[in-house]
Order: structure tokens, then C-alpha cells, then sequence
């Protein structure tokens, strides 16, 4: 994908988090929030899979584990979902590590936990 279908994507996935954290507002688990984005991310045409198994690779190509990926959008963006009172350097250092370790190149963070939506787009 180029740089301007990932910020249009974004867009997209944004203005869902935003419409579903003022539907619900905060207080839910997790994985409540995560079908809800699988819910309004279908109906806008991205292809999302939840808890997508990404392969953990050192640098020589071994296969040293899987993680999930909450949700993997159009096989480009990885998406780390949070439920928390607010975001910590832990959280970024996650998503960073799924993106190093997955060669995929962008992600967002979004936590739904707050009050207020909190949404951080990452680029390695």
C-alpha cells in the first residue's frame, strides 16, 4: 500500500474509534471494544482479523515465536488495542516490538479505557 492509502485507512479507522468509544464510552473489556472495530471496520470495507498470528523472526530469518495482533488491518497495519486508564511507555514498546518483529511498518495504539479516546499512529 502507499503512504496515502495507509493515512486514508487510518482515517477511517479513526473515525470508527471515535464513533464506537462515544457509543460505549469507557468502562468495557478489551476484547468488547475489539468486536466492536471488527463490527464498524467490516461495514467500511477493511479487511480486518482479530488476534492475527504474526511470526517472530531474528535477523537471520529463525522463527522464534508468535504473537497476536489484536487486529490486522488489510494485512498492513497492525493494531494494539487497550482498556486502560491511560497509555504507558510499556503499551508503545509493545507495538513496536510486533511491528519490528513482523516487517510490518505501521500501527496504531488505541486505547478506549479513558475517558477521553486515546489513538497513537506508530511508522518504523
Amino acid at each position: 500500500m502507499t503512504d496515502d492509502q495507509i493515512k486514508s485507512m487510518c482515517d477511517t479507522i479513526r473515525e470508527q474509534a471515535f464513533a464506537l468509544h462515544k457509543w460505549l464510552r469507557n468502562g468495557h473489556l478489551e476484547s468488547v471494544y475489539e468486536k466492536g472495530m471488527l463490527n464498524r471496520l467490516a461495514k467500511t470495507g477493511l479487511e480486518a482479523l482479530p488476534q492475527h498470528p504474526l511470526t517472530v523472526r531474528d535477523e537471520d530469518g529463525t522463527v522464534l515465536g508468535e504473537f497476536y495482533a489484536d487486529l490486522l488491518v488489510n494485512d498492513d497495519l497492525v493494531i494494539e488495542l487497550k482498556a486502560c486508564k491511560c497509555l504507558v511507555d510499556e503499551h508503545v514498546a509493545q507495538l513496536l516490538g510486533y511491528l519490528r518483529a513482523s516487517g510490518k511498518r505501521h500501527g496504531l495504539l488505541i486505547n478506549f479505557g479513558a475517558p477521553r479516546l486515546e489513538i497513537r499512529k506508530y511508522v518504523l
